[in-house]
C-alpha cells in the first residue's frame, strides 16, 4: 500500500501478486491489485480483480469503489449494459454522490440518451453546485446538442473557475461561446486549451472550426 501511494504502481503489484500467493482469498489484495492494474493501463486484467472485490468483500468502500471503476471501464469498450448494471447497484444501494451522477450521464451520453444524461447530471449539481466535472459535463452536452448555448456558457465559466488550467474545461468553455456566437471569446478560450492540450484532436477540431468561421 505504502508503494502504491508512492506511485510506485508495478512495484506495488509484484508486491500485492506475492502477498496473494500468500493469502488468496484476501478481497483488500483483490481491490488494490484492480488499482494498480487501473494504474499501469492494463484495464482487462483490472476488471478481474475488481469483480473479485465486488463479489467477495465486505468492505463497502471497497465494493463501491469498485463498481464505480467498473463502470467507467465497460464504458470505456462500450459494455454499456455492464456498466449500467454496476451504476444500478450503486444507486440501488444508496451510495448517491456526484461521481456517481456523473458516471451514470457518462454512460448514457455515450449512448446517445442525452436528456437521460443531462438529469444525471443535474442530480450530481444538487448534490454539489460546484462539482467542476458535472458543470463541464452539462455545458459542453448543452452546447453541443444545441439545447442551450446560453446556459452552457454558465456552466462552462463556473467549472474554468474552480480548474482553470483544465484543458477539457477551456475547450468545453470555448466551444460553448461558439455556439452562443462569441467567436472572439471561442477563440479566445480554445488557444488556451490547445496550449495546454497539446495534440487532443477533438480540442484541435473545435479551434479550426471556430478560425474558419470567424474568416
Amino acid at each position: 500500500i505504502k508503494s502504491y501511494s508512492k506511485g510506485q504502481y508495478r512495484k506495488a503489484l509484484s508486491e500485492f501478486m506475492e502477498a496473494r500467493t500468500d493469502s488468496p482469498d484476501n478481497s483488500e489484495i483483490s481491490y488494490y491489485l484492480g488499482l494498480c492494474n487501473v494504474k499501469l493501463g492494463m484495464n482487462e486484467e483490472a476488471l478481474v480483480y475488481l469483480e473479485q472485490t465486488v463479489t467477495g468483500s465486505s468492505n463497502l468502500l471497497f465494493i463501491y469503489q469498485s463498481r464505480m471503476i467498473l463502470a467507467f471501464l465497460y464504458s470505456l469498450t462500450g459494455r454499456y449494459k455492464l456498466a449500467e448494471f454496476e451504476i444500478s447497484k450503486l444507486l440501488e444501494s444508496g451510495y448517491t454522490s456526484p461521481q456517481v451522477f456523473s458516471a451514470a450521464a457518462y454512460i448514457a451520453y455515450s449512448q446517445g440518451f442525452t436528456g437521460e444524461s443531462v438529469d444525471y447530471l443535474k442530480k450530481a449539481l444538487d448534490l454539489d453546485q460546484e462539482n467542476a466535472n458535472a458543470l463541464n459535463s452539462i455545458g459542453y452536452i448543452m452546447a453541443e446538442e444545441d439545447i442551450d448555448a446560453a446556459a452552457a456558457v454558465d456552466y462552462c465559466t463556473r467549472a474554468v473557475k474552480k480548474m482553470p488550467e483544465n484543458p477539457a474545461y477551456l475547450d468545453s468553455l470555448g466551444w460553448a461561446y461558439y455556439k452562443a456566437g462569441n467567436i472572439a471569446e471561442a477563440r479566445r478560450y480554445l488557444k488556451l486549451a490547445v496550449e495546454k492540450a497539446g495534440d487532443n484532436k477533438l480540442i484541435r477540431q473545435h479551434l479550426n472550426r471556430v478560425v474558419k468561421d470567424s474568416v
